[in-house]
């Protein structure tokens, strides 16, 4: 069930984090399935919700840069660099992490995946239940990523944090600083030019420590097309016109798009393909893997 994201309903909201439950709290990337970090059994739970594999770790939220400091077995300047220009905000860090830190939420791996969110409510969450949250988009695995309440199926946790439509719209930028790499795994809205102007180089590539590296992701069930659509059927052809024409707009009206669209039962989503240039890199990604197998 949706509920207003009022102060009482924020203490409700935590109050079933910290005994175990999974809620729904909005982002101003996507919409997250939320559960305590620290408790294995919660963090389960969303694997068995989402019907996620455990090989695929979840991003740890954090209510501010101390407590994602206290997470991770070393920090380097690097992260304290981009944590302080670009957090809160849709950047997530991958560092070294602690013991503290079950091996469900890493995939088993020795490296943790932070992000300080921008979202209010949020950051209201966060607060409120003093603990680190693991919070993969609210959506079954390979589906797309809600960024409305109304995307979320009901089942999925106790309570829906209802705050308004997610203002980028796309999962968050992930940075892996593990053993003196500087390599982009996901891209996102934070740019590859935002962060070197920061840091300096850095490589893109892919990793296991990150989501979002699976090849068929972020999908409607609706077959997708990139640029000519199939000869027969009905379809839905996406032109570039019909979308906000810079990479802010295009991805915050993305996911919002294809899910309209995937409610009118149709044959095909044919997309014409934005600019071919790095500042559409994180939007490119989106709909390669959207439409994997099919065009």
């Amino acid at each position: 069930m949706i509920y207003p994201s009022d102060a009482e309903n924020i203490h409700r909201a935590a109050a079933l984090i910290r005994a175990g439950e999974l809620v729904v709290m909005p982002t101003e990337t996507v919409y997250g399935l939320a559960a305590n970090a620290l408790d294995e059994n919660a963090v389960r739970k969303i694997f068995e919700a989402k019907g996620r594999p455990e090989s695929n770790p979840l991003i740890v939220h954090v209510a501010s840069l101390e407590t994602a400091r206290n997470l991770a077995s070393e920090w380097p300047g690097d992260a304290q660099t981009l944590a302080e220009r670009f957090w809160p905000g849709p950047l997530t860090i991958v560092v070294p992490k602690q013991s503290s830190v079950p091996d469900i939420v890493t995939a088993s791996l020795p490296s943790v995946a932070l992000r300080h969110p921008a979202h209010p409510v949020a950051q209201a969450l966060l607060r409120e239940t003093r603990l680190p949250v693991a919070a993969p988009s609210a959506n079954r695995f390979t589906e797309l990523s809600p960024t409305t309440p109304q995307h979320v199926p009901e089942e999925f946790a106790s309570m829906i944090l209802d705050g308004g439509p997610c203002t980028v719209g796309i999962e968050s930028t992930v940075i892996s600083l593990i053993g003196g790499q500087r390599r982009i795994l996901r891209p996102g809205m934070v740019s590859r030019a935002a962060i070197e102007e920061a840091i300096g180089p850095v490589e893109v590539g892919v990793g296991a420590e990150s989501p979002g590296q699976h090849a068929k992701h972020y999908s409607p069930r609706t077959p997708v097309f990139l640029g000519d659509p199939p000869p027969s059927g009905n379809g839905v052809r996406l032109d570039f016109a019909l979308m906000p024409s810079d990479p802010t707009g295009y991805a915050e009206a993305l996911y919002r798009t294809l899910h309209d669209l995937d409610q009118k039962r149709l044959d095909w989503i044919a997309i014409a393909p934005p600019p071919d240039t790095p500042e559409w890199d994180a939007v490119h990604d989106r709909l390669r893997r959207a439409a994997h197998r099919w065009s």
